[in-house]
């Protein structure tokens, strides 16, 4: 068996592959037919979920044989966020494909980088067994909180805002960035 298996294994991509699609498909069916604008609350929350999904293997079964491994940790980690993202976008955008026209696929790939950035540093301040926390409350924040006016109502309401405000674009692809760098000079919390 080769390394990425291995690596894939023990970090239960198999499981969060199964999730994610799983997600994809309900959605797809539960939104197949619909009419209306797109709705960006729902296409938030499903991104999440399958973030949260992806994010459970952002560290292996055994800390100290992580610790001790002779290969570089930082690109597999990074890698391992880009997968997340990557995948979770994926997974909206072909059940759009499908007839699910949740938001736009702009909405989704910004999304889907800016909660899997938000997983990594989760997983960097309180294990990867909560990275999913982060995401998960920032769209909580962002669904019970009227959007505030101005520079600050985009940088926090990112999540379900049209991927046209400069200043919610940049909060997404920064939590991306600042997630994915952190998560792998530093990994996850023991």
């Amino acid at each position: 068996m080769n390394w990425l298996a291995l690596y894939a294994r023990s970090r239960q991509v198999p499981l969060s592959a199964a999730l994610l699609c799983l997600l994809a498909a309900a959605v797809s069916v539960l939104s197949r037919g619909g009419d209306g604008p797109p709705n960006l609350p729902v296409a938030a929350l499903v991104l999440t979920a399958c973030v949260a999904a992806g994010s459970v293997g952002l560290a292996g079964q055994d800390a100290e044989l992580d610790r001790t491994a002779a290969i570089r940790w930082a690109p597999r980690r990074a890698a391992h966020v880009l997968l997340i993202a990557a995948a979770t976008a994926a997974a909206l955008l072909t059940a759009r494909a499908a007839g699910a026209d949740l938001a736009p696929p702009s909405l989704v790939l910004r999304d889907s980088a800016g909660l899997a950035g938000l997983a990594a540093l989760g997983a960097v301040l309180g294990g990867a067994a909560y990275a999913w926390t982060l995401p998960t409350a920032w769209l909580a924040v962002t669904l019970c909180t009227p959007v505030a006016p101005g520079t600050t109502g985009e940088v926090l309401s990112w999540l379900v805002l049209d991927p046209a405000p400069t200043a919610s674009a940049w909060t997404a692809w920064t939590l991306f960035t600042a997630g994915t760098l952190v998560y792998a000079t530093a990994g996850p919390r023991r």
